[in-house]
């Protein structure tokens, strides 16, 4: 983030949460249409079976979108420098969604005070 954006910020400082509810069947349809990620193992639950998985599962890329909309509730989209995700685990239909982060530090790179 920018000087204008970090002024203030410390370590250890909490972003407010966001919660994007339960992952529902119509979701992963409709991030399948607006992400053009087609992928039947998020949608078709007999491909799902066939590839050894109990149920059809969430996209990464929708867990990464929830971490940047937390982001972007917090700062706006143009502040942002760099966004990064490891995928760890699968989301599974059901699963609550609860996105939260903290300010870990602050630096300056490039001329600009940043946090991250």
């Amino acid at each position: 983030m920018n000087a204008s954006m970090t002024r203030g910020l410390q370590a250890g400082e909490e972003l407010p949460g966001f919660a994007a509810g339960p992952i529902s069947r119509h979701a992963l349809a409709l991030y399948c249409g607006a992400s053009g990620d087609h992928n039947p193992i998020h949608v078709d639950l007999d491909f799902a079976r066939s590839a050894g998985m109990d149920d059809v599962f969430a996209h990464g890329m929708l867990s990464a979108a929830y971490l940047a909309r937390l982001l972007t509730n917090w700062a706006p989209q143009p502040a942002l420098r760099e966004f990064a995700v490891r995928f760890v685990a699968i989301t599974h239909v059901g699963d609550e969604v609860r996105c939260s982060g903290r300010v870990v530090e602050r630096f300056e790179a490039r001329g600009e005070v940043r946090v991250r």
